[in-house]
C-alpha cells in the first residue's frame, strides 16, 4: 500500500464488519452501505466487532486489493457507539492502524487576558 499521503481519500465504515468477507463482500459494502464507488481509488476501511482486526479495500486500476492487520493486544476501536461512517484523513488512518483513536483536542485552560495582550 504505497500512496501519496495527501492525495488518497480514506472512508471508514462505521459498523462492525464480518472479517470473512473478501473482495466481493467488501466491495458490496462500499457500494451499497457507504454509497460510494469502490472503483474510485479510495481506501475503504472495515473493522471487526471486537475491534482487533482491520481490512482496507482499494482498487489499483487493474483489480481490487485487500490489506489486513490484526492486533495481538488492544483494539482499533474501543467504543462502537462513537464510530460513524465517514471520510477521514491520512493521519487519522495512521493513528487508527497504530491502535490509537483520534479525538478532538480541547484546551485545558485559557490564558489570562494580561498574558494575551503582552507585547
Amino acid at each position: 500500500m504505497f500512496f501519496a499521503e495527501g492525495q488518497i481519500r480514506v472512508h471508514l465504515y462505521g459498523e462492525p464488519t464480518d472479517m470473512r468477507k473478501s473482495y466481493d463482500g467488501l466491495q458490496a459494502l462500499a457500494r451499497h452501505a457507504m454509497q460510494r464507488d469502490p472503483l474510485d481509488g479510495a481506501l475503504y476501511i472495515f473493522v471487526n466487532r471486537r475491534g482487533s482486526q482491520i481490512k482496507a479495500l482499494y482498487f489499483d486500476r487493474s483489480g481490487f486489493c485487500i490489506w489486513g492487520k490484526r492486533l495481538e493486544a488492544g483494539r482499533f476501536i474501543s467504543d462502537w457507539s462513537k464510530v460513524r461512517t465517514r471520510e477521514m484523513d491520512w493521519t487519522g488512518l495512521k493513528l487508527l492502524l497504530e491502535g490509537m483513536e483520534a479525538r478532538q483536542v480541547r484546551k485545558r485552560f485559557a490564558l489570562p487576558s494580561a498574558v494575551k495582550h503582552y507585547k
